[in-house]
């Protein structure tokens, strides 16, 4: 078991968000999280990942408590996640805000940066070398010198988890990874977190509203509504289930 939650709550201002939440993450799956709006879906990733700390409950990662840690703690510690609407350094280059998502993985600080160290030189090459190599995984190549805000949306979202996927993470949180996108947009992102699960080996978990598109891409589903867990299973027994019909769609079939 990569991550467990046990017993999550979140409240605000005294209204359960995330209201008793338990749930695991398998190494090595793809985990969908959905639910209608206002579901707790993403206020669920802000406790994984550490944006939000806990009224109560636990988070584990690989049997290492993480409940209340900072982000940067919980993102050395193999988690990285993105969000709805892209945290990206839009007046800086491609390839500038990718190197940004790597600090975290080299050595060298403000002195050896400063006077330009043998370590300097070997974090800066490295660097250079991770940027290009996840440039070409994400199909951004070509861009590396583009200002971000010359970008396309879907070519956002590409660098967005391209910049969780430069951390090195054992687990990456995907919210909303095709939201806004059109049809052919949303079928390349699809691509590319199929990419991330068979070839980079990284465990997937994403809230996501697009239904087909869930159905033909997670291993394993979870159903949230009003901040609580109502359904679980693969995505034939989500799609059959009476509890999420109703509550996702009012009645209609999932599938």
């Amino acid at each position: 078991m990569l991550l467990e939650a046990e017993n999550l709550t979140k409240h605000f201002a005294g209204l359960a968000a995330v209201n008793n939440v338990s749930l695991n993450v398998k190494e090595g799956e793809i985990l969908a999280i959905v639910g209608p709006n206002g579901a707790g879906k993403s206020v669920l990733f802000g406790l994984i990942s550490g944006l939000l700390r806990p009224t109560s409950g636990h988070i584990r990662m690989q049997d290492t408590e993480i409940t209340g840690w900072k982000p940067h703690r919980i993102a050395r510690q193999g988690i990285a996640r993105t969000f709805q609407t892209t945290a990206l350094f839009d007046q800086l280059r491609v390839m500038d805000n990718l190197a940004i998502g790597y600090r975290q993985r080299t050595a060298g600080g403000f002195w050896s940066t400063l006077l330009h160290t043998r370590r300097w030189e070997e974090d800066k090459n490295r660097t250079t070398a991770k940027v290009m190599e996840i440039l070409s995984f994400i199909g951004l190549a070509e861009k590396a010198f583009h200002f971000v805000s010359a970008l396309s949306q879907a070519e956002q979202k590409r660098l967005s988890i391209g910049v969780a996927l430069i951390s090195e993470p054992k687990m990456i949180l995907l919210d909303e990874p095709t939201g806004g996108l059109i049809l052919e947009d949303t079928d390349q992102i699809t691509d590319l977190i199929k990419k991330i699960h068979k070839v980079a080996g990284v465990t997937v978990c994403l809230i996501e509203h697009k239904m087909r598109m869930v159905m033909g891409l997670a291993d394993r589903m979870i159903v949230l509504n009003f901040g609580s867990v109502i359904a679980e299973g693969t995505p034939v027994e989500i799609s059959q289930n009476p509890k999420v019909i109703e509550a996702y769609l009012g009645g209609e079939s999932v599938a």
